[in-house]
């Protein structure tokens, strides 16, 4: 069985290790996990693992985040991968750092990412895992909080909730998104 994981994120150096990008953050560390390596591919880069007989397809899209959709409709047809196969790795501002949520479906929430991908691949009818980054930002500078680094005492967290990320991913894989909720959304 296929899955398809993806990391949203912005290409460029300028974005690496902002908020923004912690679905990059957490596809590197579920493919590093298996010692595994990114290939540049079309429109996205592109890793392959496997994990209890289940081939994990890991991309993190070039396109930048507000045409993920493209990337993702891409990479479901050419691996023939069904909606209910993909699982998308996002930020989200109304949960508090520290907060991961794994959901079936659902809108975009005003995400430019995920409102791509529900535009290019046919609608919500795919798993989402919702990192909270928080938002303690000041009126009018929600752009400069999510594009901005996390500071100390948030990044001191982060490896202990990438990994958590990760442990949900390879249940998503292995005994499917409901179970996995149960389990982790708390």
């Amino acid at each position: 069985m296929k899955f398809l994981i993806v990391g949203l994120g912005n290409i460029g150096a300028e974005y690496v290790g902002t908020r923004h990008n912690i679905g990059f953050d957490i596809a590197d560390e579920l493919v590093a996990g298996f010692e595994g390596s990114f290939e540049h591919g079309r429109l996205a880069y592109h890793a392959e693992v496997s994990h209890k007989g289940k081939k994990l397809h890991v991309i993190k899209p070039t396109t930048y985040m507000n045409l993920s959709g493209k990337a993702v409709n891409y990479w479901m047809k050419e691996l023939k991968v069904a909606p209910e196969n993909v699982l998308v790795l996002v930020d989200d501002l109304a949960l508090p750092l520290g907060k991961l949520r794994m959901k079936l479906q659902g809108s975009s929430a005003g995400h430019n990412g995920l409102k791509s991908i529900e535009e290019l691949c046919g609608g919500q009818n795919y798993a989402r895992l919702r990192f909270g980054i928080g938002n303690d930002f000041p009126k009018g500078r929600q752009a400069e909080f999510v594009l901005g680094q996390f500071d100390k005492n948030e990044k001191k967290e982060l490896p202990i909730l990438i990994n958590r990320a990760v442990s949900m991913i390879k249940s998503f894989a292995t005994i499917g998104a409901a179970q996995t909720m149960t389990l982790f959304n708390k």
